[in-house]
């Protein structure tokens, strides 16, 4: 199969001819019609995840059709078509068990544990916990988008967060994350702020909900002001130690920050306000993805129109464009999610 190879962090990686993976025997092989490319997936080609090992194929957001099934798959056969969340989980351990399978301590995932979608066929563990069947009438872009940005916002935002009709939210970072949470909480009834340096990033944030949108500069004092002495709610979307602390302190007092970008080691660590998080009773909280078992909150949510999925993917392109779509998203030149079609 052809696939964009890392060969070495931070180095240009470039389209091979690879072997074609095969299924564990509780697993599936999927050919991919689609797959997103994230920041989560640049930070992997920098080598800032340990769990990545050389030789690499990148990407972790995909859909499309089963081709290979395993011996003790007993849910799904070949020519579903599916996606499935960033974690596949083990499906066994406590937390599975207790269904947040989004924390499974077993986890693997892939483009980060093993080869991933940024290729024409991924190999998917424990398929009968982790894949999620296509409602009839999803695009493989779109459904491409769920798998991380849009499913962890989603879970960010109406589960971690729990924005209340009327709350004020700030979201700090448009990009795909940003932009899902922001049409999430919009559609939960908040009054949402953007920060984004980019105009058309803040432009597409309008668009998705947002009642205003503001840029980096001094974002704390413009939220502070735009929600009335600061945001109830606050999502870093980005993952910076700069989105993070400021995410922190435009909270009004008993605020909600969640954390949703990573927060690399190699990007340094954020100074967190621990004075302001005692004297206001901030709450400071992380949030990892999604459950397949809660995918169907979510298609209803797109399926009755309250999630504008199909614009969040503003750009396609073929596979051989994937080393370049790669080292394009540390610029965050382009709003919305790309996504590459092999």
């Amino acid at each position: 199969m052809r696939a964009v190879l890392v060969e070495g962090f931070g180095e240009p990686p470039r389209l091979a001819q690879v072997a074609d993976p095969a299924p564990a025997p509780h697993g599936v092989v999927v050919a991919v019609e689609a797959s997103g490319v994230c920041r989560s997936d640049w930070h992997a080609w920098q080598g800032h995840d340990e769990d990545v090992r050389l030789p690499h194929v990148p990407g972790h957001e995909l859909a499309g059709t089963v081709v290979a099934v395993g011996a003790d798959v007993r849910g799904w056969r070949a020519g579903d078509r599916v996606t499935t969340p960033f974690v596949t989980a083990c499906g066994t351990c406590p937390e599975c068990a207790a269904g947040a399978q989004q924390v499974c301590r077993a986890q693997t995932q892939p483009g980060f544990t093993g080869w991933g979608s940024f290729a024409e066929l991924v190999a998917l563990d424990h398929a009968d916990v982790n894949l999620v069947r296509l409602p009839e009438g999803f695009t493989a872009s779109s459904a491409a988008a769920l798998g991380c940005r849009v499913a962890t916002a989603f879970r960010a935002v109406t589960d971690v967060a729990r924005v209340r009709p009327g709350e004020h939210v700030a979201v700090h970072g448009a990009g795909g994350v940003g932009l899902s949470a922001v049409a999430v909480a919009a559609a939960a009834g908040a009054r949402v702020v953007a920060v984004d340096p980019s105009p058309a990033a803040r432009e597409l944030a309008v668009r998705f909900g947002a009642r205003q949108a503001v840029g980096p500069e001094d974002a704390v004092g413009a939220v502070r002001e735009l929600t009335g002495g600061g945001a109830h709610v606050s999502i870093d979307a980005v993952g910076l130690p700069a989105t993070c602390e400021a995410s922190v302190r435009c909270l009004r007092r008993r605020g909600r920050h969640v954390q949703v970008g990573l927060l690399p080691a190699a990007a340094g660590r954020p100074l967190v306000p621990m004075d302001l998080v005692i004297a206001g009773e901030l709450q400071l909280l992380g949030s990892h993805g999604m459950a397949a078992h809660d995918y169907p909150r979510l298609l209803d949510l797109v399926g009755a129109g309250r999630f504008p999925l199909a614009e969040l993917v503003t750009r396609e392109l073929p596979l051989e464009a994937g080393p370049r779509a790669l080292a394009e998203v540390a610029a965050a030149g382009t709003a919305g999610i790309t996504v590459l079609v092999p």
